[in-house]
């Protein structure tokens, strides 16, 4: 959630760092901070709120340094205020430390520092890390040790195992202006290589001009970095040595283009994105191409999905897709809650992780006990299967599982995820069509005719996406100002479409900060009938199949409460009882929900923009949620 950028070299670091946190800016934050080290001492610039105030504080007044720190931060402990923002400092003012995570048990460790007379300024869980390290530095001072890189190293080192949760952390220290310290524990940590210099950072836009050579570090491990190189250690001390990759994928920086918003020109590019994904996978001599081993799929009795948010309207909508195209019985698990609840471990199952950023804490951490949990197991039914689906397969995700399925959307940089939701559906149709594939003359499985049927018209996605995104585009903006007032909101949907009238209520929620709650059509019966009056609109997601008349009942009873209804429906006889249309073209009820949200995602983004909220980065929100 928290950006995090580091930088030793020959050049000055401020403009760098500041850079690297622009490149950041899209996680989502509320202040921002840069710390800078020379021989003069040690200089710490923070603002409260955007990235420009920081640069204008920097422009002010300078920060020099060919070594510093910068983050952005996005409030856990304390308030949104500039004293609780990072960089935090010592006692001394000489050490600073940025930290992306949560120590869990910094209460009795600030309790145990303020008994020894330690003073602090902040509410944050970060500042007890400085002031620790500043003891242990202090500490080894008393026995003749010199300041050095390699003290600071071990001060650190000292430090991290009574720092109990999850971390991200660089260190610098004004005595020794040539030295970075970097630890990382569950929270992502990049170090790029560059000429003669090193940039850290907690996700790989803020690598965008610097270096396509990086070393991601591994869980538990501390790197000094100074200009002379790297040294790298393990959870146990233990000098470690690894050769470091590529980044891959299509350079990672962000251009609005002509847009207003990221998010309106995200939306823009689906069509692109069903394109891009169709070249690779749904090639015109096979059913469905995979770039997966044939050991994901032999064997499968069961399939269990891990995810959170929009991942996991996604993966509903996937399961509804495994079970019906592929009879493969399928559940989806809220990622942060199935740690604490993990259903019975059964054989020959599959687990799939999705997670756009492929760094959500609560998805990586659920994998990771599962894993654990059955391995050790004598019967190999239960070996753990593991798959990952994501938009950044360099990612956390993608070293922890043995399987990544790339979504391929390229990057996404509003906080409200559109594109790659879209790319996540495709996904698991390719996946739901692979199965089915293998599986044909089991009961339920459509025959192979029908699953060519279903790829051909996949393949026309693209073209019905254009002018589906180009014509709600105008629509849903002449629409907007009907909801100026409006303060709840239904959607209701059925079979295939519930998960997307979820995906509807969210993406309101998320970025005009109206109350807006999906549900089942058949369930408005069951208590939510009661909210609906004149100032409540209902929008309705109808699709000729089976679902079709049983959905335009319940829009009926919704009508019949003087509620607004409007309809994602095609243009019929039928959609007539709608009092506001967002028409769809003819599409089958399987695949409409690659059509269906589009309106969705641009109804939500005309709202919120003809109230003049700030679309990409909305309040309270993180793109990539990295604490639990």
């Amino acid at each position: 959630m928290c950006g995090i950028v580091a930088l030793i070299g020959s050049r000055e670091a401020g403009p760098q760092l500041l850079e690297g946190l622009r490149q950041l800016e899209y996680r989502g934050y509320d202040s921002a901070g840069i710390a800078t080290v020379d021989p003069d001492g040690l200089h710490c610039l923070k603002a409260e709120g955007k990235l420009v105030n920081l640069i204008a504080r920097f422009e002010a007044e300078g920060a020099p340094g060919h070594c510093g720190i910068g983050h952005t931060r996005w409030a856990t402990h304390g308030k949104p205020e500039e004293r609780n923002a990072h960089p935090h400092l010592d006692g001394s003012g000489q050490l600073a430390v940025v930290q992306n995570g949560i120590i869990e048990n910094h209460r009795p460790l600030r309790e145990g520092l303020q008994a020894e007379g330690v003073r602090f300024l902040s509410d944050t869980d970060t500042e007890v890390i400085p002031h620790l390290v500043a003891r242990r530095l202090a500490h080894q001072e008393t026995l003749g040790a010199k300041p050095s890189p390699a003290l600071l190293l071990q001060a650190v080192r000292e430090v991290l195992p009574g720092l109990h949760g999850a971390y991200a952390l660089a260190v610098v220290w004004s005595r020794v202006p040539g030295a970075l310290v970097v630890a990382r524990r569950q929270a992502p940590l990049l170090i790029g290589l560059g000429e003669g210099e090193f940039l850290c950072a907690s996700d790989t836009p803020a690598l965008a001009g610097f270096t396509r050579t990086i070393l991601p570090m591994e869980d538990g491990e501390v790197a000094l970095l100074t200009p002379l190189g790297i040294e790298l250690y393990n959870a146990s001390g233990e000098r470690v040595q690894r050769t470091p990759s590529l980044l891959t994928g299509t350079e990672h920086m962000a251009d609005k283009r002509s847009f207003r918003h990221f998010m309106l020109k995200e939306i823009h590019e689906q069509p692109e994105t069903a394109a891009l994904w169709v070249a690779r996978h749904l090639p015109e001599d096979a059913l469905v191409a995979l770039p997966l081993d044939e050991s994901v799929y032999a064997g499968v009795e069961n399939i269990q999905i891990l995810a959170c948010g929009t991942s996991r309207h996604a993966s509903q909508v996937g399961a509804h897709l495994l079970e019906q195209l592929a009879g493969v019985p399928t559940n989806v698990f809220y990622a942060s809650e199935f740690r604490y609840a993990p259903p019975p471990l059964r054989p020959h199952t599959l687990t799939i992780g999705v997670t756009q950023s492929g760094e959500t804490a609560d998805t990586l951490a659920a994998l990771a006990m599962e894993r654990e949990r059955s391995q050790g197991l004598a019967d190999p039914a239960f070996a753990p299967r593991l798959l990952g689906i994501t938009n950044r397969p360099e990612s956390s995700l993608g070293r922890l599982v043995p399987h990544v399925l790339d979504i391929g959307a390229g990057i996404e940089v509003g906080v409200a995820a559109t594109k790659t939701f879209l790319g996540q559906l495709l996904a698991f149709y390719g996946l739901a069509l692979a199965f089915a594939e293998r599986r044909q003359g089991q009961p339920g499985v459509p025959d192979l005719a029908s699953l060519r049927r279903l790829s051909s018209q996949l393949r026309g996605l693209p073209a019905v996406l254009r002018e589906l995104v180009e014509d709600h585009d105008a629509r849903c903006a002449e629409l907007a100002h009907l909801f100026a007032e409006t303060r709840d909101v239904i959607f209701l949907g059925r079979g295939i479409n519930y998960p997307i009238a979820m995906e509807g209520a969210l993406k309101l929620k998320e970025i005009s900060y109206i109350h807006a709650e999906g549900y089942p059509a058949g369930e408005m019966k069951h208590g939510p009938i009661a909210l609906l009056d004149s100032r409540v609109p209902v929008v309705s997601i109808a699709v000729p199949g089976m679902v079709f008349d049983k959905v335009l009942s319940n829009a009926q009873e919704a009508k019949a409460r003087d509620a607004q209804l409007v309809g994602v429906a095609p243009a019929c006889p039928d959609s007539e009882l709608f009092d506001l249309l967002l028409p769809l073209p003819p599409v089958e009820e399987l695949l409409s929900p690659l059509l269906t949200v589009i309106p969705m995602q641009l109804l939500s983004y005309h709202i919120a923009a003809h109230r003049g909220l700030d679309v990409d980065q909305p309040r309270n929100l993180a793109k990539s949620v990295t604490v639990e």
